[in-house]
């Protein structure tokens, strides 16, 4: 399964203390040297650089048609990473991009992309049991407390999902 990640769904997932199913659920994850700059470059965010240089299942790559990335940025008004993460997973018709930023999704939408976001992964990690329930609630109260953009109604479907789980389970 080929999979282009964003920043934002790393950064969610580092928080949420839950980066390494992104290698559980996908084996490799793409990411474009735009992103790259991105999660590596904060000198307040060390340990998350460190983490990211050092998975062995993060592969940095190039795009290829940079007139593309340049365009997307000026028209749809998308930073270099999420431009960059768009347009290489078109170029290599990638399985699925990552991304959790609402004018991203809504451009790889009208591009027919299939995407998910920071959410949709935890709830495939519950669904293969890469995540146990208690570990799904966990990574929400995480994620509240870390302050990311991620709505009410997304975390409360982890929380929905996540007692499904429990019912499965006895």
């Amino acid at each position: 399964m080929i999979v282009v990640s964003d920043s934002t769904p790393m950064i969610t997932l580092m928080k949420a203390m839950h980066l390494d199913i992104l290698h559980d659920l996908f084996g490799e994850i793409e990411i474009p040297e735009a992103v790259f700059e991105e999660l590596t470059t904060n000198i307040e965010f060390k340990d998350e650089a460190d983490l990211i240089r050092n998975s062995s299942y993060i592969r940095v790559v190039r795009v290829q048609n940079a007139d593309q990335v340049a365009f997307l940025k000026r028209v749809a008004g998308l930073d270099q990473g999420e431009s960059e993460a768009i347009i290489y997973a078109d170029e290599i018709k990638a399985d699925v991009l990552l991304m959790d930023e609402t004018a991203g999704r809504t451009v790889a939408q009208n591009m027919r992309l299939p995407i998910t976001g920071s959410v949709g992964v935890l709830i495939r990690a519950l669904h293969a049991g890469f995540l146990a329930p208690d570990e799904a609630d966990e990574a929400v109260i995480r994620i509240r407390k870390s302050n990311r953009h991620i709505s009410e109604h997304l975390l409360q479907k982890v929380l929905a999902e996540s007692a499904k789980k429990r019912v499965e389970l006895k």
